[in-house]
């Protein structure tokens, strides 16, 4: 009952490993049995063999040893000695691609050189054996059949490890390329991150200095200006609170480049930042107001916040410098998943002569905004004025621009330095593949050689 279960085991194996195969390699293997059958039978009409039932028994074995050569290549080397010792010399023909193929698949090399001893040793006992049956085997055909052994088992088993072995370096190869290519990408994101971190210095180092004397002179001149020349103290406190406020942009913008997360980048993009804007925009001469469409606080990504804070600071900044006098409606939608802001402003009272704009903080606006997954909208309306209009997904599922993934690029790639018997040079991956295909040269002859004689015979 052991035999018969163990075969059961064996038989569901194989079942599984067949659903479990690629569709393309089980059709190849397919395809490539039917081809041996097929060669292996199909000149029995021109030259009759001796034996027809064995010669057709052994063709029918030798497709069957094709696709078991993958799951069972020691065995599949091991039966290859029937076809050596018996007398289909078309079969025989397939011997060393088996042997070839499946020397390949095992390991370690010690084990595949003791299967290939074992196969040799039986096919020269086999063939003495098949000799003995008609009477006492001769020297020059016991000469021959270990010739034979030696062709189709020895020198394309040797073929085949040497290509077994250089399959594991091109595999080094591949994950070394891997972990350079981490290595090269971490060093490019290293050097920005670096980079950012100098421009940031300076410009921390020469606008913070800047505006910070800005701010201070806005002070004195807003305090001596209440004191002299009180018609102008707003004009001064203005100046004063436009100064405070770049200092604060300028914070947040060097929190960004050295990838620190502002505090107040979670309160920007809320009603009250939006009616923060409006009130300076008001305050600046600008005819403001703001239209909130909202159920709740605005739950979204601190992205799309800071992205709807940036375009209605660029849609108000705008509409100050070319259409100051102009109403200016700024409206806010959540619409749950997305969320849509839009600022417009009518025709200028005084009509002005276009131009004095580069167009680059809608530049900056459309990459902010396509990189969070959004659209923008901006231009002239057919009645006068302009629109700039964002719709932005609430939750982006775009990653940051800066990050970086800590996930290896391979499994396992740098995850330990070679051996020395690992180490990958060209002698050695060019020179075993060659090695291996000179090898063969005298297994391609001796197979020519037998179907010649299969033929005349």
């Amino acid at each position: 009952m052991r035999p018969w279960r163990r075969m059961r085991r064996e038989a569901t194996a194989i079942q599984d490993a067949v659903h479990v195969a690629p569709r393309r390699t089980v059709v190849a293997e397919s395809v490539l049995a039917g081809l041996v059958l097929l060669c292996t039978l199909a000149p029995f009409p021109l030259v009759p063999p001796t034996h027809p039932v064995t010669a057709a028994l052994l063709g029918v074995w030798a497709a069957l040893l094709v696709p078991a050569r993958r799951m069972y290549p020691a065995l599949a080397v091991l039966g290859c000695v029937p076809l050596i010792a018996g007398n289909n010399m078309w079969a025989t023909v397939v011997v060393p691609c088996v042997v070839w193929s499946a020397t390949r698949r095992i390991a370690p090399a010690r084990r595949a050189w003791r299967v290939i001893g074992a196969s040799a040793a039986g096919s020269v006992l086999a063939s003495i054996a098949a000799q003995s049956l008609s009477g006492l085997p001769k020297m020059p055909y016991l000469a021959a059949g270990a010739g034979i052994s030696t062709l189709f088992i020895v020198l394309p088993a040797l073929s085949g490890l040497m290509l077994g072995r250089r399959r594991p370096l091109t595999g080094l190869l591949r994950e070394r390329n891997a972990y350079l290519e981490q290595a090269r990408f971490l060093t490019d994101a290293a050097a920005r991150m670096e980079e950012r971190a100098r421009i940031a210095a300076e410009m921390h180092d020469l606008l913070g200095h800047r505006i910070g004397l800005i701010s201070m002179h806005a002070g004195a001149l807003q305090l001596a200006a209440e004191r002299q020349a009180p018609p102008l103290a707003a004009r001064a406190e203005l100046l004063h609170t436009t100064a405070g406020t770049a200092m604060e942009e300028l914070r947040g913008i060097l929190g960004v480049l050295r990838h620190q997360s502002d505090k107040e980048t979670a309160e920007r993009g809320t009603r009250e930042d939006l009616s923060a804007l409006v009130a300076d925009s008001r305050s600046a001469g600008a005819d403001a107001e703001l239209h909130w469409h909202a159920t709740g606080p605005a739950d979204a990504d601190a992205r799309t916040r800071q992205a709807v804070h940036r375009v209605t600071r660029e849609g108000l900044a705008n509409a100050l410098k070319h259409a100051p006098g102009a109403p200016v409606r700024v409206t806010f939608h959540d619409e749950g998943d997305t969320v849509v802001v839009t600022v417009v402003n009518d025709a200028p009272p005084v009509v002005r002569s276009p131009g004095g704009g580069n167009r680059s903080g809608l530049v900056g606006l459309q990459e902010r905004i396509t990189l969070l997954g959004g659209a923008l909208n901006a231009g002239p309306r057919p009645e006068g004025g302009f629109v700039l209009s964002a719709r932005i997904p609430a939750r982006p599922d775009v990653p940051p621009v800066y990050a970086t993934s800590s996930e290896p690029v391979s499994d396992g790639a740098g995850s330990r330095p070679p051996l020395s018997t690992e180490v990958l040079t060209w002698p050695r991956l060019l020179g075993g593949g060659c090695a291996a295909m000179l090898v063969l040269l005298p297994t391609v002859g001796g197979t020519l050689a037998l179907l010649i004689m299969a033929v005349l015979h």
